[in-house]
């Protein structure tokens, strides 16, 4: 397996709230592992999925990045460049494709390579339901098969029930036959949420594709859904609003490697134990 191939993942997202009120959820998901230099070579390849045009499965490049014509690759390639790290490799992105035309990703991840095939970087892309656009960007130094550990301040306004004066922290198994990536929040009280992905690599091939629509039909469609009846959820019980500032100035929100983030009042697992032991959720009741 190479650094350029593309894939399918299949797995489940855990979303777990701690305060004021306790919220969970779970829900099966799908997405796809896409090189950028390769896409119009896989539409091409493929009778299901086509790049920037209809079909069951698709990929627009509006979708991301700034929305303009400028190439997604040159893009990323700008923000690693003007945030001083080497790179030049492939860049693969993990993202929900379009099915019938439509997704909305609350989350894409870019992973930058360099020549030599390492991970140079992450670029976490977040959407919010504002029509709002954000990009976390944070280098890699781990040694290849480690948990990547990193963290950045948030910058977007994404859900109306938290505030952005907030922390990220990162801990990722890079793509290969298995991928996690856990995402956990803290503010100046604390641990405050935790979402974490778990999921299996299959090809990516038409009949692979066509699997997933009967696997998780209207997938893209009920992530949306499934935001606004979470939202009533925390809304009904009680949990406050908060107002939305203004978006950020900048594109791109710079992070940095760190270590596993620790509390006394909540035990959060080292990364390696919870891949280790196949949690699908950091945080303990």
């Amino acid at each position: 397996m190479t650094a350029r191939d593309s894939a399918i993942y299949t797995g489940e997202v855990v979303h777990r709230r701690l305060r004021p009120k306790r919220h969970r959820l779970r829900y099966k998901v799908f997405y796809v592992l896409l090189d950028l230099d390769q896409i119009d070579l896989l539409s091409r390849s493929l009778m299901v999925f086509s790049h920037n045009r209809f079909n069951l499965f698709g990929f627009c490049d509006r979708d991301h990045g700034d929305g303009s014509k400028t190439p997604l690759r040159q893009q990323v390639d700008d923000h690693l460049r003007n945030a001083g790290i080497e790179a030049g490799g492939p860049i693969q992105l993990l993202t929900m494709p379009r099915m019938l035309g439509y997704a909305f990703n609350p989350l894409s991840i870019y992973f930058c390579h360099r020549i030599d095939g390492s991970l140079a970087a992450i670029q976490y892309e977040v959407n919010n339901t504002f029509g709002q656009r954000h990009n976390y960007l944070v280098s890699v130094t781990t040694a290849p098969n480690a948990v990547v550990r990193q963290e950045s301040p948030k910058s977007l306004y994404v859900s109306p029930f938290m505030t952005t004066d907030m922390t990220y922290s990162f801990a990722v198994v890079p793509p290969g036959e298995r991928l996690v990536i856990s995402i956990t929040a803290r503010d100046a009280k604390g641990p405050l949420i935790a979402a974490n992905l778990i999921a299996r690599r299959r090809p990516l091939t038409n009949a692979s594709l066509v699997g997933t629509l009967f696997t998780y039909p209207l997938m893209t469609l009920k992530v949306i859904a499934s935001i606004h009846w979470e939202a009533l959820r925390l809304w009904l019980k009680g949990v406050p609003l908060e107002p939305r500032p203004p978006p950020p100035c900048l594109a791109v929100t710079l992070g940095r490697e760190c270590q596993p983030f620790s509390s006394v009042k909540g035990r959060w697992r080292q990364p390696d134990e919870e891949v280790g032991a196949n949690q699908t959720s950091t945080v303990h009741d």
